[in-house]
């Protein structure tokens, strides 16, 4: 793959655009110049790039006669892909997000679909899915960025020195987490020492599902009392908001 890379850097084909081309992520695009035998790539991945080269195989690179004409056409063809790839792109309606924005979506979009699409297995699918409840809940747990910044950084992406949320608790943060990545990958901790505090866990996570079932319990229950006071027997959109504020002021009675 070392010969394929010095052709496109002869061409001038940078990685953006390839990937663009290609409909992979710059990331996923990394990995595959990475592996040593393209016929390893997905099919699909691999034709596009032998029909972008106007190549029958790998093997026919040695052959090849970088000219101005030569150049021309596979812009021409590269061109033709990164638009043909926008115009099927997966997200129906970007308006209202800027350039940045839209690259961004777009990347994680291509990269979830390459993954999924690559890779069947269970552990693959809950992986995202855990994913996506962790996209959910971003908004109401602070520590959820934290933890996105340290793996950023941990992996190289991110200057280890940037903060980009609050400055003080995210350096708190990361520097909890390195103690407990540290502690977990020399090995300095075990299932049997650690499973009164797992059980702590667990205890304090029903705890709080206790807490959500009680107020939910409430809230149905203030509902109920809430119609049968306004002579309603079910909430409307004409009704909603009388209802909603005599369940507020049913529920203040109780402070």
């Amino acid at each position: 793959m070392k010969e394929l890379n010095v052709v496109l850097t002869e061409l001038g084909i940078s990685k953006v655009r390839l990937a663009k081309y290609l409909g992979v992520s710059r990331q996923m695009l990394y990995n595959y110049l990475g592996i040593d035998n393209i016929n390893n790539w997905p099919k699909e991945k691999a034709a596009k790039l032998l029909s972008l080269l106007n190549i029958e195989n790998i093997e026919a690179l040695s052959d090849l006669k970088i000219t101005g004409e030569y150049i021309i056409e596979v812009e021409g063809r590269l061109n033709e892909g990164v638009k043909d790839s926008s115009s099927k792109e997966v997200i129906a309606d970007l308006k209202g997000f800027n350039k940045k924005e839209q690259e961004l979506l777009s990347d994680i979009i291509n990269l979830l679909k390459e993954k999924l699409s690559s890779d069947k297995t269970k552990d693959t699918y809950n992986t995202y899915l855990y994913l996506y409840n962790f996209l959910q809940s971003m908004e109401t747990t602070d520590e959820l960025k934290y933890i996105l910044g340290y793996m950023s950084k941990s992996l190289g992406f991110t200057d280890p020195m940037e903060f980009v949320f609050n400055k003080d608790k995210q350096f708190i943060f990361e520097s909890i987490l390195f103690s407990a990545m540290t502690l977990y990958n020399n090995g300095g901790a075990s299932k049997s020492k650690l499973s009164a505090s797992h059980q702590r866990f667990v205890q304090d996570i029903e705890h709080k599902n206790e807490e959500k079932l009680s107020r939910t319990q409430e809230l149905n229950t203030a509902k109920v009392q809430a119609l049968k006071e306004l002579g309603y027997t079910e909430i409307n959109e004409d009704n909603a908001k009388e209802v909603l504020e005599k369940i507020a002021e049913i529920q203040s009675r109780k402070v």
